[in-house]
């Protein structure tokens, strides 16, 4: 089985760089089998990650100390000097992934762009708090993603910082543009590739779009520096003198001033405007994917007897009638949906607060139903062992009757089975008489 990398990257250079299945099958060393297989499948595969943990973890602090010291010491001199004795590439792989914590200076030339080619993202956070409750207000994380060739602006308000809400927010901006960069250019932000490597989530979105993601090398901000510029651009041309009602007033605002401000000024480095090349630049992407990528929050639970499931801090209510099955959860930026066995048991608005509850009155009134009916039962069941503990029980009417012993009845009819001496003695001849009056 693949990893989802390599399905990703097999459907990538399939569709973006148009290599036929023995050529990818070639360069990636796996079989055209597989390669065909990843053509024909929509979904990654799935797979058990490996172990965390490496044999280098334990030396990484003599590393660092050598690196402070010597930024540029070779990694098999610092092999040598830690007393390093297993594999030289993990070594090497981990003297590279921290190197540029240390490296000095690092002067940057400036980057020629290719139409179709990358798109800058990153998460901007207005330091304007946004009104999302009554009585609260937030500061949320603006998506901000730029084209690289026709430094076209395009700018979004997501509810949080969240893998889920990230990939909406990429998702609803590609759709408007309709067509889909070659490459995705992102810092290690925790939800994309925190640790350098690409989180499941984000590769599988990827490899739906037949792209891929590139993340910036540890602590290089100038890998990224025309979005970060642009957010300072923002900072300085679009908040100043605005007020926001909530996020939805931020994103109307936003958008109108992207059309009628930033996309439509002439940039100098290109001596251009976006909106003039971006034309160009939508020409050189590839199709949007056939399915829709997977994005939003999700999540399965077991429905709890306060009928509640919890996204994002803010509780929202289920039909009380799913009470002890599982049910599977999705929030987008607009609604929180709420399905068990496929069949949707909750809709509801999404609340960009915390410590919200959102009630639909129908489960409300559901749950008190079925609260009703419960005590009813647990009443009748009280009620019934009550009267057997009594000696009484009650008929339809409601009226109660006394419950006799059988004995009772014995002496009604004039029976009797007790034995006496006499009895005794006359059953053992046989002759055993029996008072039926």
């Amino acid at each position: 089985m693949i990893a989802v990398e390599d399905w990703a990257e097999i459907r990538r250079l399939h569709k973006s760089e148009k290599l036929g299945i023995k050529q990818i099958a070639s360069k990636l060393s796996i079989s055209r089998n597989t390669v065909r297989r990843a053509l024909r499948s929509d979904e990654p595969p799935r797979y058990e990650r490996g172990a965390s943990g490496s044999l280098v973890d334990p030396f990484v602090p003599r590393i660092m100390l050598l690196l402070k010291e010597y930024p540029r010491m070779p990694a098999t001199v610092i092999a040598e000097r830690v007393g390093w004795t297993h594999s030289a590439s993990i070594f090497r792989a981990k003297v590279s992934e921290l190197r540029p914590l240390f490296a000095g200076i690092d002067p940057a030339d400036r980057t020629e762009y290719t139409a179709g080619d990358i798109i800058q993202c990153d998460l901007w956070f207005p330091a304007v708090p946004i009104p999302v409750a009554p009585g609260q207000a937030e500061i949320l994380p603006v998506l901000v993603m730029t084209l690289g060739y026709s430094r076209f602006h395009s700018a979004l308000m997501i509810p949080s910082r969240q893998g889920g809400d990230i990939l909406e927010g990429m998702w609803q901006i590609i759709q408007r543009l309709g067509r889909v960069p070659r490459t995705f250019v992102w810092d290690r932000e925790s939800a994309i590739g925190g640790t350098g490597k690409l989180t499941v989530p984000a590769a599988t979105f990827a490899g739906v779009l037949s792209t891929r993601f590139r993340l910036a090398p540890a602590a290089d901000p100038e890998f990224k520096g025309m979005v970060e510029r642009n957010n300072h651009y923002f900072e300085t041309s679009f908040l100043p003198g605005r007020t926001f009602t909530s996020p939805g007033d931020f994103n109307r605002q936003l958008q109108d001033w992207l059309a009628r401000t930033a996309n439509v000024r002439t940039v100098r480095s290109i001596q251009a405007r976006p909106v003039d090349l971006l034309e160009e630049d939508l020409r050189a992407m590839i199709d949007l994917p056939r399915t829709a990528p997977s994005t939003g929050l999700r999540t399965r639970v077991r429905l709890a007897r306060d009928y509640y499931v919890r996204v994002d801090a803010n509780d929202y209510s289920v039909d009380p009638r799913m009470i002890g099955k599982n049910v599977d959860i999705t929030a987008t930026a607009d609604e929180v949906l709420v399905f068990c066995d496929g069949v949707l048991v909750a809709r509801h608005r999404r609340a960009w607060g915390s410590k919200q509850v959102v009630k639909d009155p129908a489960h409300v009134e559901t749950a008190k139903r079925l609260r009703h009916e419960f005590n009813d039962l647990a009443h009748a069941r009280a009620e019934k062992a009550r009267h057997a503990a009594l000696g009484t029980k009650a008929h339809a009417d409601g009226h109660q009757v006394q419950i006799r012993a059988l004995t009772d009845y014995d002496a009604l009819f004039g029976v009797t089975f007790t034995t006496t001496p006499d009895t005794q003695q006359a059953a053992t001849s046989g002759a055993i008489t029996k008072e039926a009056r």
